[in-house]
């Protein structure tokens, strides 16, 4: 009886892209005694490896597949490769954490840009356009507000809110309304419908094209006498 080969018995996939029969491919090709008859084999798999590759592009392409076949041999590979061969070090060093420049939000649901237009608005000199600002920037908040929170939400709380994001230095007028929760709700699922309906018309639109053109591809031309 013959035995079977279970997926958790065998060796673990380097790059799944290229399936458990490159694998073996490879590994066979690393007990070939003859370098050059090892690196003849090699080039045979890397024409194999091109067909299984959907994207093609870029001058890069052939330097790819020599660096996963390496990347799959666990680097045991000793061909004459027409590019310079990887290390196991170059791949296993991870890269230096990068550094934001950005401050930590204190109030996620916000986002960055509009601690800055406080901050703007802080400078403006006291007067009709400043309250404006003010009344605008409220309003803002309790929109992102509810666009995270769909539920709803207490003015008191944008109050506070806004008095954090600035330090106390902007300050509603004792007659400003919040805009009403239900409305600011409402534009928001309005918006959301136009976004898909959208949506909808230019992948209709782009499959009409494709359909267009697949016809006229299609269509015999009239012979012409000569």
């Amino acid at each position: 009886m013959n035995s079977i080969e279970y997926n958790t018995t065998r060796d673990k996939l380097k790059i799944r892209e290229y399936g458990r029969n490159i694998q073996k491919l490879i590994t066979f090709a690393i007990a070939i005694e003859d370098k050059t008859e090892r690196t003849q084999f090699c080039h045979f798999i890397i024409q194999v490896m091109s067909q299984i590759q959907t994207q093609k592009d870029g001058s890069d392409f052939k330097r790819k597949l020599w660096d996963h076949m390496h990347i799959i041999s666990d680097f045991k590979l000793d061909v004459d490769s027409p590019f310079e061969v990887p290390t196991k070090t170059f791949y296993q060093t991870k890269p230096e954490p990068i550094e934001y420049k950005e401050k930590n939000l204190r109030f996620k649901q916000y986002g960055n840009n509009i601690e800055k237009i406080i901050e703007k608005a802080i400078e403006f000199e006291e007067g009709p356009e400043k309250e404006t600002l003010i009344k605008i920037i409220a309003n803002h908040l309790k929109k992102l507000y509810l666009h995270w929170n769909r539920e709803s939400v207490n003015d008191d709380l944008i109050n506070e809110h806004l008095k954090i994001l600035s330090g106390g230095k902007l300050k509603l007028s004792e007659d400003f309304t919040y805009n009403s929760t239900g409305e600011i709700l409402s534009r928001l699922k309005r918006r959301k419908v136009t976004q898909t309906q959208s949506n909808q018309k230019s992948s209709n639109q782009r499959h009409s094209h494709g359909s267009s053109n697949k016809r006229r591809s299609n269509t015999p031309r009239p012979r012409t006498n000569r």
